[in-house]
């Protein structure tokens, strides 16, 4: 082959992967705002369901916001759902039941995490899901709730008589794979990180109504790292959080990805040198945005374990 011959042959091959990747890019989607899938204690529980628009079902993420128990909303996910369902994988962002003052929410955050999934997996396709292809995201409070959720989502702790009378109540919550961001794994840990970095306003006490030294055992029930068991190794992780974090200690991700990988789950991490808290919920396509470095080791993740 000539060295014109040659050109042509590589010209047309960067032009296919270049319009493969604009379709992928440019494939539409749908989005359904505020569909309600629970109810808890009289509290309407809210979701916006991005899917992509052709017909069919589709792996599915259920994504759970931050902002410390007490604040943030599915708009949280508002550039996630669009880029992921261009690429073949629906999420549903959801709201949940938030502390305040005269209110803790644990463990009912993690009943109406649950609530979504079994929502979810019974609509199925109705709704372009596939029910046996469901994941969890979430960052910050919300990468705890994923975690939580996405180990012991079938549990005694969890699985009981709270909410026997919920529609999906006998629905497994199981889920084969989870994507938190800078997640809280070890709620006695974070207790601690609270009293130094932020004495007077510990989110881990105002999201459990007590204190270590009142209930331990509350501590444990909330933390992901207490449910890394053999019987719960099938769910996959890929954990992400920055090096400079100051509102949870990546030590936590650390310790966590170690019990992980003993434990015989499949656990991979990326961690963002110089980044701290609050990206993962930026703008993907912002230049320069760490999310956006993100999202393709994200996605090839969930292509391959979700």
């Amino acid at each position: 082959m000539n060295t014109a011959s040659l050109r042509c042959v590589v010209a047309a091959a960067l032009l296919f992967f270049i319009a493969r990747d604009a379709q992928a890019q440019t494939t539409g989607f749908d989005l359904q705002r505020n569909v309600e899938y629970g109810k808890h204690d009289g509290v309407s529980l809210l979701a916006d369901l991005y899917t992509p628009h052709a017909p069919g079902k589709y792996p599915t993420l259920v994504a759970v916001h931050g902002a410390g128990w007490q604040g943030g909303s599915k708009s949280a996910y508002q550039y996630w759902g669009p880029w992921l369902a261009q690429r073949g994988i629906a999420l549903l962002s959801i709201d949940y039941r938030l502390s305040r003052p005269d209110k803790k929410v644990f463990p009912e955050a993690a009943h109406d995490t649950r609530a979504a999934i079994q929502w979810a997996r019974s609509k199925g396709e109705a709704i372009k899901v596939d029910p046996d292809h469901i994941g969890l995201t979430g960052d910050s409070a919300g990468g705890q709730l994923a975690a939580l959720v996405g180990l012991a989502g079938d549990h005694p702790t969890f699985r009981g008589a709270a909410y026997s009378d919920d529609p999906y109540a006998s629905v497994s919550a199981g889920v084969k794979a989870v994507v938190p961001a800078y997640g809280v794994y070890d709620m006695a840990e974070q207790w601690n990180h609270d009293l130094v970095h932020r004495p007077g306003d510990s989110i881990v006490e105002k999201y459990l109504g007590a204190q270590p030294m009142d209930n331990r055992k509350l501590y444990f029930d909330a933390s992901p790292m207490s449910y890394v068991t053999r019987e719960n190794k099938a769910v996959s992780f890929f954990l992400t959080y920055g090096t400079e974090d100051d509102i949870v200690n990546r030590a936590q991700s650390d310790a966590f990805l170690i019990a992980l990988k003993q434990n015989g789950n499949y656990a991979r991490r990326i961690v963002m040198q110089g980044s701290g808290h609050f990206w993962f919920t930026d703008p993907i396509d912002e230049p320069g945005s760490v999310a956006g470095f993100f999202a393709p080791r994200m996605l090839r993740f969930l292509q391959e374990r979700l």
